[in-house]
């Protein structure tokens, strides 16, 4: 697919680019280029081939679903800020102000 500088002007307007005439060359250049290569991809004969979400099969390795960290919650809420004297915890969960009424 050739594109003309007309076109590119015409996306750069789209797009909201200020571009000189030598960018417009440029980047014609450059997009017929894209197109070309788009082209010579969709020339290819694909039927039978079953599409992949990588280019290599490979699977991941999982590790163990194992607790590694110690229960800080306690110590965590005891650092909560202080509001008249204790600290806004209640039932294990934060106090925040409600702001939304």
């Amino acid at each position: 697919m050739s594109l003309t500088n007309a076109d590119v002007r015409k996306v750069a307007r789209l797009a909201r680019l200020a571009m000189s005439e030598t960018e417009i060359e440029s980047a014609r250049t450059q997009l017929t280029g894209i197109f070309d290569l788009i082209a010579e991809m969709q020339a290819v004969d694909t039927t039978g081939i079953t599409p992949m979400s990588h280019a290599q099969d490979l699977s991941q390795r999982l590790r163990e679903d194992v607790v590694t960290e110690a229960d800080q919650r306690g110590l965590f809420q005891s650092l909560a800020p202080q509001y008249k004297g204790s600290p806004q915890v209640e039932a294990g969960l934060y106090l925040v102000p409600q702001v939304i009424e």
